[in-house]
C-alpha cells in the first residue's frame, strides 16, 4: 500500500532530521533517485525543514529584519514544497497513463499527492504533539490534552491512509481518473504580485 510506505518514510525523515534538528543539514536521501520512495524523502524533508522554520519566525523576541528574512524564507520553501506535490503528481500521471476511465469515472476533490502531502504534515504533528505528551517538565494536564490530541491525530492518520489507498485503487480500475490543476501561486511572482510589479 502507499500510504504505508509514505507513512513509514516520514517517519524514517522525521528521525533523521531530529538527529542533527537543523534547517539546513543537506538531505542525504537514502533511496533510488528514480524512486517514488526518493520523493516521498525529498518531500517530508521539504516539510520539516519548514515546520521549524515556521518555530524560529514565531519567536516574540525576534529580530524584525530577522524576522522578515525567515518570512521571505518560508516563502520560497512553500514554492518547493507545492513544486514537490506536483513532481509526485506527475509520477502518478505517468504511471496511471495507459489507464482508461470507465464512462462514468468521477474526479477527486484533491489529488493522490495534495493527499499525501496532508499525511506528509500528520506525521510532522503526530511526532511533535507526542513529545508533548510525553514531556516530563510539562504539567500533568498539559500532557493529558495533548496525549488527547494524539490520539485524534493518529485517528486522523489511519482515515487519511485508507482513504489514499482506496483513491489509488480506484484510479488503478478507472472508477475515478486524476486531473491536475497547477497550483499558480500569485504572491511569489513578480508578474502577478502589484505589490512588486508596481515598484517603483
Amino acid at each position: 500500500m502507499i500510504s504505508e510506505i509514505a507513512n513509514r518514510i516520514f517517519n524514517q525523515v522525521i528521525t533523521d532530521y531530529h538527529k542533527f534538528d537543523d534547517i539546513d543539514h543537506p538531505v542525504e536521501n537514502p533511496y533510488d533517485a528514480e524512486s517514488l520512495e526518493h520523493l516521498f524523502y525529498v518531500k517530508n524533508w521539504i516539510d520539516t525543514a519548514q515546520w521549524h522554520m515556521e518555530d524560529v519566525v514565531r519567536n516574540p523576541q525576534i529580530d524584525p529584519v530577522e524576522g522578515l528574512s525567515w518570512k521571505r524564507r518560508i516563502d520560497a520553501q512553500n514554492q518547493v514544497r507545492t513544486d514537490m506535490v506536483e513532481f509526485i503528481d506527475g509520477y502518478f500521471l505517468n504511471l496511471y497513463q495507459g489507464i482508461s476511465a470507465l464512462p462514468d469515472a468521477k474526479i477527486n476533490t484533491e489529488s493522490p499527492a495534495w493527499a499525501i502531502d496532508r499525511l506528509s504534515i500528520l506525521a510532522l504533528k503526530i511526532y511533535h504533539m507526542r513529545e508533548e505528551a510525553e514531556r516530563e517538565t510539562a504539567t500533568p494536564e498539559h500532557r493529558e490534552q495533548c496525549q488527547t490530541k494524539l490520539n485524534v491525530l493518529l485517528s486522523q492518520r489511519d482515515d487519511l491512509s485508507t482513504s489514499i489507498d482506496e483513491l489509488l485503487a480506484d484510479i488503478e480500475a478507472g472508477k475515478k481518473y486524476m486531473k491536475v490543476y497547477k497550483q499558480m501561486k500569485m504572491y511569489n511572482d513578480p508578474s502577478l504580485n502589484p505589490v512588486l510589479y508596481n515598484k517603483v
